[in-house]
């Protein structure tokens, strides 16, 4: 009995470490991506978010003063196809870099 136990607390602790790596990739492919398109550079920031965050749902929010960027992804965890857990971050950069 004590075989499946171990297992799930593995099992959860990946999961765990997972999801934490992934929203420290998506942490920063948010605030380079808000800074870009507040310098009016979207098409880079597209190609970075493809490139760093892999797949991540890029949502733009613009206002007068601010650019906010979130981005939401499902947790990639080795060995499980699916976990049913999403992950985001949220980073905004002053409009036009004032």
């Amino acid at each position: 009995m004590t075989l499946p136990a171990a297992l799930l607390v593995i099992v959860v602790g990946v999961a765990a470490l997972a999801a934490g790596s992934q929203t420290v990739r998506l942490q920063g492919a948010a605030a380079d991506a808000a800074r870009l398109i507040a310098r009016g550079e979207p098409e880079p920031a597209d190609a970075l978010v493809g490139r760093l965050a892999g797949g991540a749902d890029l949502q733009i929010d613009e206002s007068d003063r601010l650019v906010c960027v979130t981005l939401t992804s499902p947790v990639a965890v080795p060995g499980l196809a699916a976990t049913g857990l999403d992950v985001s971050a949220r980073a905004c950069a002053a409009a036009g870099g004032r």
